[in-house]
């Protein structure tokens, strides 16, 4: 009789985020897995937005926690830290942990003398003009102003790919404490040779923060000049506002045009020619106002033609959530269809799962504000309601989804072919308490089910059943691995980056995932293909 060559048969697969074996507690009083400290880092640091507190933890514990565990694995594991804190400023799109990230992986190295690694993580996560400021404002108020370096020189680096007349104007303003020219002062970069306008940039730059009334010159820095010279041009014709081309030529912000304008232009045609130079992002965040000002339906066709562009889309680095919370405070219904398709767009990597699917979807109250939690980025679009939109992307891609939301009960969500995500996230309520093995026992069917995912912060109670024995009054614990054999795979979605995990995860058919973008779900239709799921940008490399 075969024992092993049987139809059916899987390879096991790994997955990275893996527990150790050690056990504690939830934040609920559940039996909690240990992670080793590269999992436990990366599903921290993808849901990290430093100095907030979140329900069960306060946000200077974080931080600690945090920065703990990259200074440890700043030596013992280098070059794995050094992919994390750059992939985490590029495709995991975050800013500020990456920026602390390479901060202290960069002080730890210099504590113990190791060369290598530190000029090119600073350089690796500085993606914006206004970050080298940013890392300096980091650095010499933890550190001094001192800098070693491997600091300015990793600094120096990306002022180089960084600095340019549009990047001067918008973000060299009074409210930040480093400007420009305090940046080219302490780190001394030297222009690219390639940019032969970038001299004159930076001596422009050191003019401007010493307020010497330099004009910047017209031939090199054409921008620059046309802006400065802009708001004489409004006082004597203020309907050059309202030429979109103008406005574009002169390196306008939004914000600058709407205050050189006050009230001497219509605002809805002050918008319209401010749209076109406004980046997908920006034009997201001003729907409202859009709509308030009254801006054409004609306008608003070419934004929702933007918003549907898979390519705009992804350009613009939008967490999934961002396109939730457009729908979520535009007054008008006009911008819905293009939400949705921006929407999904962003969501491009959750797969259309094969078989039967149990998704189920945490709504406890440690997933929303008002309980002692800070939400992501001070934005009122909660983890619940970005759990919801994972869960109805994949609930809608799925074959046959079995949809349910939970807390300390459960129901089930029916989910409309071809429906929309957005009408399915306002389907969401709120539940007390968090008891995930009763929702698995309650929805799983095993000979329905090929496979579970749990989108939650893993922070469950205890799942009690009725027991032989004495403890808890004839009841006993419950966990995951009880209720679901091993030849069925769930996939958890940690969305807040706690340390004790719901369950075992890296191998068994067990897997944990993290981060508030698609870009992991891409691990699921990969190991149930057989293959091992390496960390994202390790994957990227191969």
């Amino acid at each position: 009789m075969a024992r092993f060559n049987q139809r059916g048969t899987r390879p096991a697969v790994h997955s990275p985020v893996t527990t150790t074996g050690e056990r504690t507690v939830t934040h609920e009083g559940a039996t909690g897995h240990l992670r080793d400290a590269r999992s436990e880092l990366f599903l921290l640091a993808v849901s990290n937005f430093v100095g907030q507190d979140v329900f069960y933890e306060k946000g200077g514990d974080r931080d600690d926690r945090y920065t703990q565990l990259v200074r440890q694995l700043a030596i013992e594991d280098p070059e794995w830290t050094a992919g994390l804190l750059g992939w985490l400023r590029g495709e995991g799109n975050m800013r500020t942990a990456a920026l602390v990230g390479a901060a202290e992986f960069t002080a730890e190295r210099l504590l113990h003398e190791a060369p290598g690694y530190s000029r090119q993580v600073i350089d690796s996560v500085l993606q914006r003009a206004d970050e080298p400021g940013e890392m300096l404002g980091y650095w010499t108020s933890k550190y001094g102003r001192k800098l070693p370096k491997p600091v300015k020189r990793g600094i120096a680096d990306a002022v180089q790919r960084l600095y340019n007349e549009r990047s001067l104007l918008k973000y060299d303003t009074d409210s930040k404490g480093y400007r420009f020219g305090d940046v080219l002062n302490l780190v001394h970069a030297a222009p690219d040779p390639d940019k032969p306008w970038q001299g004159d940039l930076f001596a422009y730059s050191l003019d401007r923060r010493h307020k010497r009334g330099t004009v910047p010159d017209p031939d090199t820095l054409p921008t620059l000049a046309r802006n400065m010279a802009f708001p004489e041009f409004v006082d004597h014709a203020p309907a050059i506002l309202l030429d979109a081309d103008e406005v574009k030529r002169a390196g306008l912000t939004w914000e600058m045009a709407l205050s050189m304008a006050g009230g001497k232009v219509d605002k809805a045609k002050l918008w319209e020619a401010l749209i076109p130079s406004m980046g997908v992002m920006a034009l997201a965040r001003n729907l409202r106002n859009f709509d308030e000002a009254g801006v054409s339906d004609e306008v608003a066709a070419r934004i929702c033609a933007r918003f549907a562009d898979a390519d705009q889309v992804a350009k613009s680095r939008m967490f999934p959530f961002r396109w939730w919370a457009a729908y979520k405070h535009a007054p008008s219904l006009r911008w819905a269809h293009a939400l949705e398709q921006a929407l999904g767009h962003s969501l491009a990597n959750v797969p259309r799962l094969k078989g039967r699917t149990l998704i189920l979807v945490d709504r406890s109250p440690s997933m929303f504000p008002g309980y002692g939690f800070s939400t992501p980025n001070s934005s009122d679009i909660t983890l619940a309601e970005q759990a919801a939109a994972f869960g109805s992307a994949l609930a809608l891609r799925a074959a046959d989804p079995t949809l349910v939301e939970f807390g300390w009960t459960s129901q089930k969500l029916d989910v409309p072919k071809g429906g929309s995500v957005l009408k399915l996230i306002e389907r969401f309520g709120q539940i007390d308490g968090t008891d995930i093995p009763s929702a698995v026992k309650q929805h799983y069917d095993l000979l329905r089910h090929n496979r579970i995912v749990i989108v939650t912060d893993e922070q469950t109670r205890p799942g009690w059943l009725p027991s032989n024995g004495w403890q808890r009054g004839g009841m006993r614990e419950t966990q995951i691995d009880d209720l679901i054999p091993k030849t069925v795979p769930v996939y958890m979605w940690n969305m807040a980056g706690y340390k004790p995990g719901a369950m075992p995860s890296g191998t068994a058919g067990r897997h944990t995932f993290g981060g508030l973008t698609d870009h992991a779900f891409r691990m699921v239709p990969l190991l149930e293909s057989g293959r091992d799921a390496d960390w994202p940008w390790v994957s990227k490399q191969a």
